[in-house]
C-alpha cells in the first residue's frame, strides 16, 4: 500500500503519513464515532469487498467555506469535501485536478489552499463560472465598470422571457448581454467584464428579490417558459422591476467579503498556473502525464440530472448553443460505466505514481442503486488501486428541503467517495 501524506487543518496534531485508516477511525470532530463496514462489488465475475468508513467527516454546518464559492450550480458538492482530501493527500504547490469541474469547487478550493488547479468540463459555462473567481477584480473596479455601462433597452426584446422579468429588467439584461457578447467578439472582454458576466449568470433566476427574476425555482436551474407561466399563475405573481447593476454589485460584495490579503495572494499564485479546459475529460492531452497529485471530482449521475435543461437560460445569456453542448447523459448503468472507465484511463495517465483519486458518487433511484459499487470496477480497469470507501453522512441542505426531500424518500442523503491510488 502506498504511503500517504496526511494532515487535517482543524487538528492540532497531524497524523503520520501512513496513518490514514487510523485517522479516519479515530475521527470524531463533529461528535460522532466512525463506523467501519464494507462495500461489496463485482469485478470480472467475482465478488470483492472494500473497507468502508461512515461518519460526518465534514458538515454543512461548518462556516469555513470561502465566500467566493457562493455561486449556484446543479448537483455541486460543498467546498468542505475537496478541502478534506486536498488537505489530507497533497502538499502546497501540487496539482489538483477535477475532470468534471462544474462550478469549479475543487479548483477554487485547491487555489485557496495554495495548490495548482486544473479542470475540465464539456460545458463551456464551467469556465465562465470559475475563471473570474480565480482572479477577482476589486469592488471599486466592478462598481466603476457598472456605472460606465449604458444599459439602454434594445429595440427588440425576447418577449417569451417576460414571464421571468419585468420589461425594464429584461431590457437591462438584454443590453448587458449584447455588451458582453460584443466585447467578447472584439477580443476586449477583460477580467472585470468576465466577473460581471459570471455574477449576472448567477442572478438570472431565483426565489428571492436578490435575483433578476420573479419567484421561480432555486438558482441552480431554470424552468421552461411554460413551467414559469404555471408558477406565476399558481402564485398569482407578476415580475417586479429589479435593477440589474445594483444586484450585480450586491452579489459581488457578498462574494468578495472573505477576499483578504491571504486569499488574494494564494489566488494570484494559482491563477497564473491554472489550466481550465472545455471538452471531453476522456481526452486531455493538454495535461502532462504523471503531473497530477490528486483528483477530486463528482461525475454526472446517470440520467437523474438534466444539465442542458437546467442551463438553457444561462446559455442564452452567454451566447452558447445549449443543444450543441455534448453533456454526458448515460441512460443505463452499462453506458455510464463505460464512460467512467474511459475517464479513469485518462486520469491514470495524468496521475503521479502515489497519487490519489477521490471519486464522489451518490445514491440514485431512491437509494436502490449505489454508484460506489459501480465505479469500483471502472477504476480497476484503468489500473488504479481501490483503497477505501468514505461515506460522509449528514442531513439535507435547505435546497433539498425546498423540494420536499428527506432521508427516507428520494435524493442523495450522503456523500459517497471511492478513494483510489496509483502505484
Amino acid at each position: 500500500m502506498t504511503q500517504m501524506k496526511l494532515f487535517h487543518t482543524n487538528l492540532p496534531n497531524a497524523p503520520e503519513p501512513d496513518q490514514l485508516v487510523e485517522f479516519i477511525m479515530q475521527f470524531s470532530e463533529f461528535g460522532q464515532q466512525t463506523m467501519e463496514t464494507e462495500t461489496e462489488y463485482f469485478f470480472e465475475g467475482s465478488k470483492r469487498s472494500i473497507v468502508t468508513f461512515v461518519n460526518e467527516f465534514w458538515t454543512s454546518r461548518q462556516r469555513c467555506a470561502h465566500s467566493l464559492h457562493e455561486v449556484s450550480y446543479r448537483a455541486c458538492f460543498k467546498p468542505q469535501l475537496p478541502r478534506f482530501f486536498i488537505s489530507a493527500l497533497t502538499d502546497p504547490g501540487e496539482l489538483v485536478y477535477d475532470p468534471f469541474m462544474g462550478r469549479g469547487t475543487t479548483l477554487l478550493e485547491s487555489a485557496i489552499l495554495n495548490r495548482i488547479p486544473a479542470g475540465c468540463d464539456v460545458n463551456p459555462l464551467s469556465k465562465i463560472l470559475l475563471q473570474p473567481r480565480l482572479a477577482p477584480p476589486t469592488l471599486s473596479e466592478i462598481q466603476s465598470r457598472l456605472k460606465s455601462l449604458n444599459l439602454i433597452t434594445p429595440s427588440k426584446l425576447p418577449e417569451d422571457l417576460l414571464v421571468f422579468y419585468h420589461p425594464e429588467t429584461l431590457g437591462q439584461i438584454s443590453a448587458l448581454k449584447n455588451y458582453l457578447l460584443d466585447r467578447q467578439s472584439a477580443g476586449a472582454l477583460d477580467p472585470t467584464d468576465a466577473w460581471i458576466r459570471m455574477v449576472a449568470v448567477n442572478r438570472l433566476t431565483g426565489h428571492s428579490p436578490g435575483f433578476f427574476s420573479v419567484y421561480t425555482l432555486p438558482p441552480n436551474q431554470a424552468v421552461s417558459v411554460k413551467s414559469q407561466i404555471r408558477i406565476n399563475e399558481h402564485r398569482k405573481q407578476i415580475p417586479q422591476f429589479r435593477d440589474v447593476a445594483e444586484l450585480i454589485l450586491k452579489k459581488s460584495r457578498s462574494l468578495l467579503k472573505n477576499f483578504d490579503a491571504k486569499s488574494k495572494a494564494a489566488l494570484k499564485r494559482a491563477s497564473g498556473e491554472s489550466l481550465l479546459l472545455t471538452g471531453e475529460s476522456s481526452s486531455t492531452p493538454e495535461i502532462p502525464s504523471q503531473s497530477v497529485a490528486l483528483v477530486v471530482t463528482s461525475p454526472p449521475f446517470l440520467d437523474v440530472v438534466n444539465y442542458a435543461g437546467d442551463n438553457w437560460l444561462r446559455c442564452w445569456f452567454c451566447g452558447i448553443d445549449a443543444e450543441a453542448v455534448p453533456i454526458t447523459m448515460a441512460r443505463n448503468l452499462d453506458e455510464w460505466q463505460q464512460t467512467m472507465t474511459n475517464v479513469f484511463i485518462e486520469i491514470a495517465r495524468v496521475l503521479k505514481p502515489g497519487g490519489h483519486v477521490a471519486f464522489e458518487v451518490g445514491e440514485v433511484r431512491k437509494g436502490k442503486l449505489k454508484l460506489e459499487e459501480a465505479v469500483l470496477p471502472c477504476g480497476l480497469r484503468a489500473g488504479l488501486f481501490p483503497k477505501l470507501v468514505l461515506i460522509n453522512a449528514q442531513e439535507f441542505t435547505k435546497t433539498a428541503h425546498c423540494w420536499g426531500v428527506n432521508n427516507q424518500s428520494k435524493g442523495t442523503n450522503t456523500n459517497r467517495i471511492v478513494l483510489f491510488s496509483k502505484s
